[in-house]
């Protein structure tokens, strides 16, 4: 293993219009640098990883000793020579570029570039692209034939004697390095790259999220001669649950949670226990409560229930109840589950003279 990865991050991101240079913007959680040096370093198919940075100063982290984090230059094709001449002494077999820019590539694509450059000296990923292309020449606009166009990715990866004489020879600015071999006509290995693997350049190219927690709880006893309402649906049974409405625990506890999490007070604010409430079903609590995540923005991303009683069983019953559930919040099934819990046949709900519910839910703001 003599492989060699350069991640490029010592641009000024002029399009990405933010105080704080792109490749220092948080993003999942890291700094946006941070995701390509990570899953580099992960693979482990490197002896050293090269951080190229406006300034290395910024970088107050402590990094193991195969990680180098080196100074670049004005533009990107200064920053790649200053890297392969940092990393020439070492004497590398192969040298993979990378643009911090691209955070979202996987370790299996690293991989399979790798694995092409046995039998290749430059290989490059590219996908196919989506949109109608057109050409402006001499203030005339030309269609292009998408099927026959190709948009290049990075990682690319290269032996590195070959890289390091075109690039310390090229006079030119360059994009990337593959056009080093293009201008030479040196064959190139093009193979699929991802998708996902985009390029991040603009503001809004990184949709800003916020993640938020609800809980919700109710407890309801049971009385002889009233339906049995959870999760919206009629539950044989031999006794209902008390309440203004038609007591149903769960939604009540979902209302609640949703409530928590766009912090809106409780379930009483909304539905006092007034004349006009009397009776209401439950479904007609919840709706108003979704249709006003919708306006709000938000998207729920999963919704955990504690169903906590003695009889009924929740087995029984539990695919009609998330059947249920998700018709009434539009949900998709996979992000519900229930859990049916009891109380070891102690207190009301033992007694099975009550029914509590408790739910947990996590909802996502986006812009």
């Amino acid at each position: 293993m003599n492989n060699y990865f350069i991640i490029l991050a010592a641009g000024s991101g002029k399009r990405f219009k933010t105080k704080v240079p792109k490749q220092y913007i948080n993003y999942k959680s890291k700094q946006l640098f941070e995701h390509s040096l990570k899953k580099a370093e992960n693979s482990k198919l490197f002896k050293k990883i090269i951080l190229v940075l406006d300034n290395p100063k910024k970088i107050k982290k402590k990094y193991p000793n195969n990680i180098l984090i080196i100074k670049g230059g004005k533009e990107r094709s200064d920053s790649t020579i200053i890297a392969l001449k940092k990393i020439k002494k070492y004497k590398p077999t192969n040298v993979f570029i990378h643009d911090a820019a691209r955070p979202n590539f996987s370790i299996n694509l690293l991989k399979n570039i790798l694995k092409n450059l046995k039998n290749n000296k430059a290989v490059v990923p590219f996908i196919k692209p989506k949109d109608s292309i057109k050409y402006n020449f001499k203030k005339q606009i030309f269609n292009l034939d998408k099927k026959k166009v190709i948009l290049t990715q990075t990682p690319q990866a290269f032996r590195f004697n070959k890289l390091y004489y075109y690039a310390t020879n090229q006079k030119n600015k360059i994009t990337d390095e593959a056009s080093l071999f293009i201008n030479q006509n040196h064959k190139i290995k093009f193979i699929p790259g991802e998708n996902h693997n985009d390029k991040i350049t603009y503001l809004s190219d990184i949709q800003k999220s916020i993640t938020y927690f609800g809980i919700g709880f109710d407890l309801h006893k049971l009385i002889r001669h009233k339906q049995l309402y959870l999760g919206g649906i009629k539950i044989p049974f031999h006794s209902g649950l008390k309440g203004h409405s038609d007591g149903d625990v769960i939604l009540h506890a979902i209302i609640d949670s949703i409530l928590g999490a766009t912090r809106k007070k409780d379930i009483g604010t909304y539905f006092p226990n007034t004349k006009k409430y009397k009776n209401i079903r439950s479904p007609k609590m919840l709706k108003p409560i979704i249709n006003n995540l919708d306006k709000l923005n938000y998207t729920i991303n999963n919704l955990d229930i504690n169903l906590i009683c003695e009889q009924p069983k929740v087995s029984k019953f539990r695919n009609k109840i998330i059947n249920s559930i998700s018709k009434l919040m539009g949900l998709e099934k996979e992000k519900i589950n229930l859990k049916g819990k009891t109380t070891e046949k102690l207190g009301l709900i033992g007694q099975e003279k009550a029914i509590a519910c408790e739910t947990i839910i996590s909802i996502t703001k986006y812009d």
